[in-house]
Order: structure tokens, then C-alpha cells, then sequence
């Protein structure tokens, strides 16, 4: 009997272990300055064939573009828009432009 109840609360703690690394916590905003996108996202964003638009300001995360950049939607998803941006295609909050994610 000692035994079951050993096996028992070992294996309920390995299985909290492993559910608490597969956690993940998303503050707003992120602290380190990314954000984790949904697969879906990113696999859309980097499938479209988006003309660049030049932009001589700063293409960082947390940087705002001008409202004269068009931000695109990305279908059945809310909260992500993207663009493309001297090259460089990045994920920004439809309403604000802020910039979320920078793609490389």
C-alpha cells in the first residue's frame, strides 16, 4: 500500500513538472520585447507575396509606422496585421501599427 501511494505522488509530481514547462505566461507587453505569434500567423505572413513599401524610420519592436503604410489583415485572426517594410516583413496591431514582431 505504502508503495501505490509513493508511485502515486511521484507520478503527480512529474506530470505537474511537466505541465508547468509547457505553460506559457504572455504579458502585454512582452518584457523581452517579442511575442509569440500562432503558427498560422507567421506561416500567412511569409506565404504572401506583399509588395515593400520604403520607410526611413525605425523597424524595431514597439516602433509605430506612419498610418500612410498599409497594414494588411491576416484572415480569420484578430489582433495581427502585417507588412512588408524595406524588405523586411513585420507583424503589426492593426490599430495602432505598433510593431509586434520583426520576421527574418
Amino acid at each position: 500500500m505504502r508503495k501505490n501511494m509513493l508511485a502515486a505522488a511521484a507520478m503527480l509530481t512529474m506530470s505537474s513538472a511537466a505541465f508547468a514547462q509547457s505553460s506559457v505566461i504572455v504579458t502585454d507587453p512582452a518584457p523581452t520585447g517579442s511575442v509569440v505569434l500562432p503558427g498560422e500567423v507567421r506561416t500567412y505572413v511569409m506565404e504572401q507575396n506583399t509588395p515593400s513599401v520604403v520607410y526611413d524610420g525605425d523597424i524595431a519592436v514597439g516602433a509605430t509606422l506612419p498610418d500612410t503604410v498599409e497594414v494588411h489583415t491576416v484572415p480569420n485572426i484578430d489582433g495581427y496585421g502585417y507588412t512588408v517594410v524595406n524588405e523586411r516583413r513585420v507583424i503589426v496591431e492593426p490599430k495602432t501599427h505598433r510593431i509586434i514582431q520583426v520576421l527574418e
